[in-house]
């Protein structure tokens, strides 16, 4: 699919394009949305520089994710896709930029080029060139990032105020388990961003390198390396959150083991005050012949009395001493 925003006043106006269409000619910016061959082909005509296929975008190398060709350089963004899933994704992002146009192409839905979208749609952005266009969907790139981080500490300290703070009786290993859970969603979540802000932090030290290829000026220069200081605010920000994130595992495992400690005491106790009892039985149950409380008319309600007592005294001094 290859949608073509053209000049609308002060903003953009989308048009999607069919197949064997040819571009507006007042176009000044392509997304590619699963592309084939043929609008691949007619992206490389009208930007005047070859778009990658499919193959090339799911390369690791960074020679293969940041370079220059025919007057275009070609970026590769790494995306979170789906945050909120519990195994959230990564998508990547292509840019083929020149001074006057740009081609993004995307094989998903990617929520930060929907949101450069309805901003320059919306006239929010200033000016129509490749450029402009380029720097808005940075910037909605470096707003999306925030955005995730920001809703996974959220979630962080939801989770925090549910294990610090209903206390430890009320908690249930069933809770516990739904709550180790979530701590390594988020946890996901912090590690697909930090994949993604490594990229973006390449992105745009390399555009600030080849600023002159696309003819920034110094402003737009200025507003590259700031865009890369919020990069790197949202990646020390991830950072934080990992830390805090281990913290609160260890800290819920540490609540599971003193709820198994507490089990734990609790049959030990009961061991304990059940040994006098059964020691007297075993005393009585021995049998010989010159033992009188087996003939003694009220000997086994006397046993009786005295298992039942020594259970109590065992209880009441269990719980003098707080064991239970």
């Amino acid at each position: 699919m290859m949608t073509a925003y053209v000049r609308n006043g002060a903003g953009l106006r989308a048009q999607a394009i069919q197949p064997a269409e040819p571009v507006p000619v007042d176009a000044v910016w392509l997304d590619l949305s699963s592309p084939d061959a043929d609008e691949r082909h007619a992206a490389s005509v009208w930007i005047g520089a070859p778009v990658p296929s499919g193959e090339d975008i799911g390369a690791i190398e960074t020679s293969e994710r940041l370079y220059e060709t025919q007057g275009a350089l070609v970026m590769t963004a790494v995306l979170p896709l789906i945050v909120r899933d519990p195994d959230p994704m990564v998508s990547t992002l292509k840019i083929v930029a020149t001074p006057e146009r740009i081609v993004t192409i995307r094989h998903s839905e990617t929520r930060s080029v929907d949101l450069a979208a309805r901003r320059l749609s919306a006239g929010m952005v200033q000016g129509a060139t490749g450029i402009d266009i380029l720097f808005a969907l940075l910037d909605a790139i470096a707003d999306r990032a925030a955005d995730v981080i920001e809703e996974a500490s959220a979630e962080f300290d939801a989770i925090s105020s549910a294990v610090f703070g209903q206390g430890i009786d009320s908690r249930k290993a069933a809770s516990y388990k739904a709550t180790i859970k979530r701590i390594g969603e988020i946890g996901l979540k912090v590690a697909r961003m930090h994949e993604s802000c490594a990229s973006l932090e390449r992105l745009f030290v390399y555009l600030t390198l080849h600023a002159k290829t696309l003819r920034l000026t110094s402003a737009q220069r200025g507003q590259c390396k700031a865009l890369g200081r919020d990069i790197r605010s949202v990646r020390e920000h991830a950072n934080a959150l990992d830390a805090k994130l281990n913290f609160l595992l260890d800290a819920t495992v540490g609540l599971v083991n003193l709820e198994q400690n507490q089990i734990i005491k609790i049959f030990s106790v009961l061991a304990v005050v059940f040994l006098p009892p059964t020691l007297i039985a075993s005393i009585y149950g021995m049998n010989f012949e010159g033992m009188p409380e087996l003939t003694w008319t009220y000997g086994y309600p006397f046993s009786i009395a005295i298992m039942i007592a020594s259970v109590l005294v065992t209880f009441l001094y269990f719980r003098w001493k707080k064991l239970l």
